[in-house]
């Protein structure tokens, strides 16, 4: 599973700058690096009115994806997943997801970001693993702001070095949803899988094999 660390914190305490630095750090030691982010707006100005992708938008296209030089840009409806499903169906050969927001994600580490006194996410939410604040908290792993360096440093010695991850062979989505497997399981479904497509040309080497089925209810025939 791609380890994933996400930075919350009330608004203007500094969080987008601390993950950013951290991002930038973690590509400056070879790291591959994915973000999300997580926002409560709407309308933001990405597929610009007057732009041909908005036009595409406003015509009613599900799915519109920009394909330039130097970005390639999908635009969707919002589909109902959690980060971690999100993570799994849509990233790729990343090493560390760095997000920003999620604070009521239960199954993901966060670090807290708080420029204010008054009392902390990290009292009210799960998983967050350490505080970035010129405050002195007792027996809570800190940092300060200042401290881009060591923060990114503690995201490689928890997560990217640990070797205890489980190795994931497969992933099953159905319906959109991810479905949980055993070893053994995702073990003969990859095997399975791999043994099929060793048979087809132009299959040599690979690394990773995607496969999409649909199926057809006897109403939709």
């Amino acid at each position: 599973m791609i380890p994933i660390v996400s930075f919350i914190g009330r608004q203007d305490s500094g969080k987008t700058t601390i993950a950013r630095q951290v991002v930038a750090i973690l590509k400056e030691k070879g790291f591959r690096v994915g973000v999300i982010k997580s926002t409560h707006h709407t309308s933001i100005n990405f597929d610009r009115e007057g732009s041909d992708t908005h036009a595409y938008s406003k015509a009613g296209a599900d799915i519109v994806a920009l394909h330039a030089p130097d970005q390639m840009v999908t635009i969707s409806h919002p589909p109902e997943m959690k980060l971690t499903d999100i993570v799994h169906r849509f990233f790729h050969d990343i090493d560390i997801i760095i997000g920003e927001g999620f604070k009521n994600e239960r199954h993901i580490s966060k670090i807290e970001v708080s420029r204010e006194d008054g009392e902390l996410l990290k009292d009210q939410v799960n998983g967050v693993v350490a505080v970035v604040t010129e405050r002195n908290l007792p027996g809570e792993t800190l940092f300060r702001p200042d401290q881009a360096v060591d923060i990114a440093q503690f995201i490689i010695e928890r997560y990217i070095q640990d070797k205890d991850q489980p190795d994931v062979k497969a992933v099953l989505f159905v319906n959109g949803k991810k479905i949980p497997m055993k070893g053994f399981v995702q073990e003969a479904l990859a095997g399975s899988v791999q043994g099929f497509i060793s048979s087809l040309k132009k299959t040599e080497n690979p690394q990773t094999i995607e496969l999409r089925i649909s199926l057809k209810s006897k109403e939709q025939q």
